[in-house]
């Protein structure tokens, strides 16, 4: 193969940021990204009437502004902020400000009340949401050499890999302190410094409201072995290949975001991951709809995020028997390795000490959407008499709030929940 079709070496973070954010980029694509895969967004119209439900929450907490922002962050083609607006009541309706935020062009048929665009309004006063975005934030790749050390995996286009130079500075302080690697040969880790940058900085977006992250996750107490850097592409989790062809996507230590962001949220100036973040940072200034932002409490445990899942880092995904929507493939199947996933109580009882700032909080989806309202329970069999049609309707519904509150499945996703000036809506 020559050196045309492969392409340079380059660290997995550029690799990625050009094959999915490119001109030519996976999510430039017309079809857009559920062409490829399902999020819970597509699962069931109950999922954005659930976020809909939390933004009157937030409303509430807001003593019901004037105004009231809602940001659908990564929105891909606009089908959760659309459906959040149907999904509103008509007294809070008229007064939502709604964005779109997604480096892909507008959709030409999106209802005209959505702004589009790049980057998160500065000032927000409502609810931040980003559904399945952190994933999708670039990250560079470490490995284990055979004399111990730890070096940035470079890649080609064709996803041919060697290893690089010795990761060094804050990326070297972040693993430390979020994702220490023994000195096993072969052992892999995503550096999520960009992705606590990312989040840090859309917190920074909300003056008052909540921002919320929702993604597939794990804890510093139970990272995989060997990573989670895979691929999608048509329905089917694929070897992860930078060349626009498919999504490239990792798990999310959701709990080095949560600490980032606590102390943005809070305003304070601390040395998290080896990098010295301050409060008070510019709203949304670098922050993209996919891409990394600048930025930077305490962090409330809850029930534990689980998330399972992740391909071998190496040698590709695993076959898939049949068409398999992204959502599956990451919400099941085991970390390889052995290694569970998860954010840990533990874990999350650790970062509360760690941080006294603003609260956040890391939870299932199965336990948000259940303070939300959806159960998933059966309808009584009385009704399939009194109202057929009714009770075949109500079951549709009761299997869908199932599959987005399954353990094992979408229902181990992470919640995190940073409130800003208000309480947490979720609580109690």
């Amino acid at each position: 193969m020559t050196g045309e079709t492969t392409g340079e070496w380059q660290g997995w973070r550029t690799a990625t940021e050009a094959a999915l954010y490119g001109p030519d980029g996976f999510y430039r694509r017309p079809e857009g990204p559920a062409g490829h895969f399902r999020t819970s967004v597509h699962v069931s119209p109950l999922f954005a009437e659930a976020v809909a439900r939390l933004l009157c929450r937030v409303d509430e907490a807001l003593d019901r502004p004037a105004r009231l922002d809602f940001v659908d962050m990564a929105a891909g083609r606009g089908e959760l902020v659309t459906a959040v607006l149907a999904a509103l009541p008509a007294s809070v309706t008229a007064r939502v400000r709604a964005y779109g935020v997604e480096l892909a062009d507008r959709p030409e048929t999106l209802d005209t009340r959505i702004e589009w665009r790049t980057s998160p309004p500065p000032g927000i006063t409502g609810l931040l949401f980003a559904n399945e975005w952190l994933d999708n934030v670039p990250v560079d790749v470490a490995e284990v050499d055979g004399e111990g050390v730890a070096r940035r995996v470079l890649v080609r286009r064709d996803g041919t890999e060697r290893l690089g130079e010795p990761v060094g500075g804050a990326e070297a302080r972040w693993l430390a302190r979020w994702w220490p690697l023994p000195d096993e040969e072969g052992l892999r880790a995503e550096i999520g410094l960009p992705r606590d940058e990312a989040w840090a900085g859309a917190v920074s977006a909300v003056e008052r409201g909540l921002a919320v992250a929702v993604d597939y996750a794990h804890s510093a107490d139970s990272r995989p072995l060997f990573g989670t850097l895979t691929g999608f592409r048509a329905g089917r989790e694929t070897a992860p290949v930078p060349d626009g062809s498919c999504d490239i996507t990792a798990h999310v230590a959701l709990d080095a975001c949560a600490a980032r962001g606590a102390m943005e949220a809070s305003g304070s100036a601390e040395v998290c991951g080896g990098a010295e973040v301050r409060g008070g940072a510019e709203a949304s200034e670098g922050v993209k709809a996919r891409g990394s932002a600048e930025a930077s409490g305490r962090v409330e445990a809850s029930s534990g995020v689980e998330a399972r899942g992740g391909a071998e880092a190496r040698g590709g995904a695993k076959a898939s028997g049949g068409p398999e929507t992204r959502e599956g493939a990451k919400a099941s199947g085991g970390a390889v390795g052995g290694a569970g996933a998860g954010v840990s109580k533990g874990a999350c009882t650790a970062l509360n000490a760690a941080h006294d700032g603003s609260r956040a909080r890391l939870l299932r989806q199965r336990d948000a959407l259940r303070a939300l309202g959806i159960a998933g329970a059966r309808p009584a069999l009385a009704l399939a008499t009194a109202q057929p049609a009714a009770y075949v309707r109500a079951l549709a519904s009761a299997g869908e709030a199932a599959e987005l509150t399954a353990p094992g499945g979408l229902g181990d996703f992470g919640w995190l929940l940073q409130p800003v000036g208000i309480p947490d809506p979720l609580a109690g």
